[in-house]
C-alpha cells in the first residue's frame, strides 16, 4: 500500500508551493470572506479567502454538531482529534467522523502526540481506537508543545522529536496505508521540523499571518488561519483551513488518497 499512499505526494506538495507563492499573479481586489469570524484578521493580498477549499478540525469541545449543515455551508473537509498520548480518546470522537461521512464531508482523525509516553505505545493506542473505515484522508500527528498541559511538559532535543515522531508515522503508514500528514504550529516547527520531513504533507498553524512568512521554506498542503470561525451548525468559535490547492487539484488529491 506505501507505493499508492505516496505516489501523489509530489502532486500535493507541488500545489502547495505555487499557491502560497503565486499570490502576486493574483488580483488585489478586495475578497469577502468565505466565514463569518469574531476575529478576524487581515492578511492583506495573501486572504485564505482566495482559497476555494474550506475546512475545519473539531474536538469535544465543539460539542452538538449538525453536520449536514456544516457541509451546506461550504465545507469541505474536517479533521476531527480521535486520541492524545497513550490513554485518551475524544469522547466524540466516533460520533464526529460518522455524522462526516454521513454528510458527505471528507474526514480524517488526529492524535496529539505527548512525549511523555513513547511512540509504540501512541501507536498502538491510536491503532486500537481508530478503525480504517474512520480514516479517508490521510491520518495526521498533531506534533506541537503544549505549555500549559498538566500532563506532560516535557521538550526533547529535535533529534529525538523527529525520531519519535518517523516512528509513530512508520507504525501508523504500515497499518492504515497511507502516509500520515503532519499538524504542526510556529514555536515548534522552528525548534525542530525545519528542513525536515520533507516528503510528508504539512497543515501549518498561522493564525497572524500567511505562512510563508513564518515558516521558512516550508512547502504546506493545508493553513489553518484562524480559531475564532462561525460555521452554521456548530455553537461557539471554530477552527478553519484551507487546502493549497485549486478546486480540482482537491478533488483529484481526495479520490486519490481515498483508496
Amino acid at each position: 500500500m506505501r507505493w499508492l499512499s505516496t505516489a501523489f505526494l509530489p502532486l500535493c506538495l507541488f500545489f502547495a508551493g505555487c499557491t502560497s507563492g503565486s499570490y502576486d499573479l493574483m488580483e488585489t481586489a478586495s475578497v469577502s470572506p468565505r466565514f463569518h469570524d469574531t476575529d478576524p484578521q487581515d492578511f492583506g493580498g495573501k486572504t485564505p479567502h482566495r482559497h476555494q477549499v474550506h475546512g475545519i478540525d473539531v474536538s469535544k469541545w465543539n460539542g452538538d454538531v449538525d453536520w449536514r449543515q456544516v457541509k451546506r455551508s461550504g465545507v469541505s473537509f474536517v479533521f476531527i482529534k480521535a486520541t492524545e498520548g497513550g490513554d485518551r480518546l475524544d469522547p466524540r470522537f466516533n460520533e464526529y467522523w460518522q455524522g462526516a461521512r454521513a454528510a458527505g464531508l471528507a474526514y480524517a482523525p488526529y492524535h496529539f502526540y505527548y512525549f511523555c509516553s513513547t511512540a509504540d505505545q501512541q501507536a498502538d493506542w491510536f491503532i486500537a481506537n481508530v478503525p480504517r473505515e474512520a480514516i479517508q484522508l490521510p491520518p495526521v500527528l498533531d506534533a506541537e508543545w503544549n505549555p500549559s498541559s498538566k500532563t506532560c511538559r516535557t521538550r526533547p532535543d529535535a533529534a529525538t522529536v523527529r525520531s519519535e515522531m518517523k516512528r509513530f508515522m512508520d507504525r501508523l503508514e504500515a497499518y492504515y496505508g497511507k502516509r500520515p500528514i503532519i499538524y504542526t504550529s510556529v514555536d515548534f516547527h522552528r525548534d525542530n521540523l525545519t528542513g525536515a520531513f520533507d516528503d510528508y504533507h504539512f497543515w501549518v498553524r498561522a493564525v497572524a499571518q500567511h505562512p510563508s512568512e513564518i515558516y521558512s521554506e516550508r512547502r504546506w498542503a493545508f493553513w489553518q488561519y484562524t480559531s475564532t470561525g462561525v460555521i452554521p451548525g456548530i455553537k461557539g468559535d471554530t477552527d478553519i483551513n484551507v487546502f493549497a490547492g485549486t478546486q480540482k487539484n482537491w478533488h483529484n488529491w481526495v479520490a486519490a488518497v481515498s483508496k
